[in-house]
């Protein structure tokens, strides 16, 4: 099992953005990891602390919020941060 695939929990997905950076990730990992953590800390709030599993309807708002504010981004960090989060969304299963 990969570390991300280990991730269940908001406070995991923290957990594995930050050390993304200790782990010599490439710089559009770690712009689109920061980005989505953002957007995803903006939305958690509404669905409980840190501890919460990932759930799809988080995941559902946090695509709407990413759709909704695309356009401050350049159309290249636009597929950079889209194709992230679309690796990420298979962890919002409960």
């Amino acid at each position: 099992m990969t570390k991300l695939e280990s991730v269940k929990t908001i406070a995991s997905l923290y957990q594995y953005f930050d050390e993304l950076v200790f782990n010599d990730a490439d710089a559009d990992t770690l712009f689109a990891s920061s980005y989505i953590k953002g957007f995803i800390a903006l939305e958690a709030v509404n669905f409980g602390d840190e501890s919460q599993t990932l759930s799809v309807a988080l995941a559902d708002k946090v695509s709407i919020s990413l759709t909704e504010n695309k356009t401050e981004l350049t159309p290249q960090d636009q597929t950079i941060v889209n194709n992230y989060w679309l690796s990420l969304q298979t962890l919002f299963v409960a």
